[in-house]
């Protein structure tokens, strides 16, 4: 599996978890708060979240399907987006379990 697989799946993640954190932290100032401008602010991260979860979705079954992971495991990794900073812990463990199977590009011929 190449390494460009596991990276991008790793971007995706950390983005959808810290737009998730910000979508929950946004939530609060607008219902328990009633902070004027978060109405606005969870609109704007909540539509960033969804569309940027339909690519991590992509991303992380892309993952899956190279690594041959069975189909809970797939779907507890595609379930991680929407779950606040279950993301994070998710992808730590994915990249840990990966890094020996991530094969790294031939080095090219030197010329002299």
């Amino acid at each position: 599996m190449k390494r460009s697989v596991l990276t991008r799946y790793r971007a995706l993640a950390y983005i959808t978890g810290v737009l998730l954190v910000l979508l929950c932290l946004g939530m609060i100032g607008k219902y328990a708060l009633s902070l004027d401008g978060a109405a606005d602010f969870t609109k704007v991260v909540s539509i960033a979240h969804g569309w940027l979860y339909v690519v991590y979705l992509v991303f992380a079954f892309d993952l899956g399907s190279k690594a041959k992971w069975p189909v809970g495991k797939q779907l507890w990794v595609l379930l991680a987006g929407t779950i606040p900073t279950a993301a994070f812990f998710v992808e730590r463990k994915i990249s840990a379990e990966l890094a020996a199977k991530v094969t790294d590009p031939a080095p090219g011929a030197v010329k002299a």
